[in-house]
């Protein structure tokens, strides 16, 4: 699988590159706001492309049981080292598994909920089998957790435009699958999903309760360096973003968006 031998390649760089930036982090404190309101101790939660096990750790240290899954070998194994350095025996069991392959699970089930954070399901144009897939393995009132690329990014939109790179400043509107260069040697097709295409999707056995943007005025991580030179306004923005991602009509432009399903009775 190309795409497994692409994140294979910066397993080892991912937390340098995205998850310890300022912008990784900024991100990820908005995200965890909904997660944890969410998921409790003593559930037990499906996660969908972990990677290096950033959400599983910190689930497992509020006593949350995860099932952690990733098709990247090398993300597990960064993953696995994670936990081995917490103090969290027995509460994540990974996995290397695609995500167009979970149905794999479904006698493991059923789940307390599910989570898909930073764009894993970009990487899959058609999510309807996956959708079905978790609708047979999340219990009713269970939650699914979904972060996404936005499908129009205002930060992204006005840097391209500054710089007269117009394909890439519209990149996302179109929806239809781009090549994206994750490393020197590798891209990955990458589709960008409405809200509405969504939440059609995940229906009827999924009704979507709540979303958000995250990264409204907080920038791209492809844009660290900048965050990193003004890193005052870069704090200032990582406050207010998840107030502001919380506004109907902001919430569009983020650079991600957060999707709360809820799995309606069966």
């Amino acid at each position: 699988m190309a795409a497994s031998k692409a994140f294979d390649e910066i397993a080892a760089s991912y937390d340098l590159i995205f998850t310890n930036t300022t912008i990784g982090q900024a991100q990820r404190r908005s995200a965890w706001e909904e997660i944890d309101r969410n998921f409790h101790a003593g559930q037990r939660i499906l996660e969908l492309n972990c990677g290096t096990g950033v959400d599983a750790t910190h689930l497992a240290r509020r006593g949350v049981r995860v099932v952690a899954c990733d098709y990247s070998p090398g993300m597990i194994g960064v993953a696995r080292q994670r936990a081995a350095l917490s103090e969290i025996p027995g509460r994540i069991d990974f996995r290397v598994l695609a995500t167009e392959k979970i149905g794999e699970l479904r006698n493991e089930g059923p789940f307390d909920g599910v989570l898909s954070n930073f764009s894993g399901l970009n990487c899959i144009a058609d999510l309807t089998l996956v959708a079905q897939d978790l609708a047979q393995m999340v219990r009713s009132g269970g939650k699914a957790i979904l972060c996404l690329f936005g499908r129009f990014c205002l930060w992204e939109t006005v840097w391209y435009l500054a710089r007269g790179d117009f394909q890439r400043a519209v990149r996302r509107v179109a929806g239809s699958a781009l090549s994206s260069r994750i490393s020197q040697r590798s891209e990955v097709e990458v589709w960008y999903h409405s809200v509405a295409k969504l939440k059609k999707v995940f229906s009827p056995q999924f009704r979507l309760v709540k979303w958000k943007g995250l990264g409204v005025v907080v920038p791209p991580s492809y844009l660290s360096a900048l965050a990193q030179k003004h890193s005052r306004l870069s704090y200032f923005a990582s406050e207010i973003d998840p107030w502001l991602g919380a506004c109907p009509g902001l919430r569009a432009i983020a650079d991600h968006t957060l999707l709360i399903f809820e799995r309606v009775e069966r």
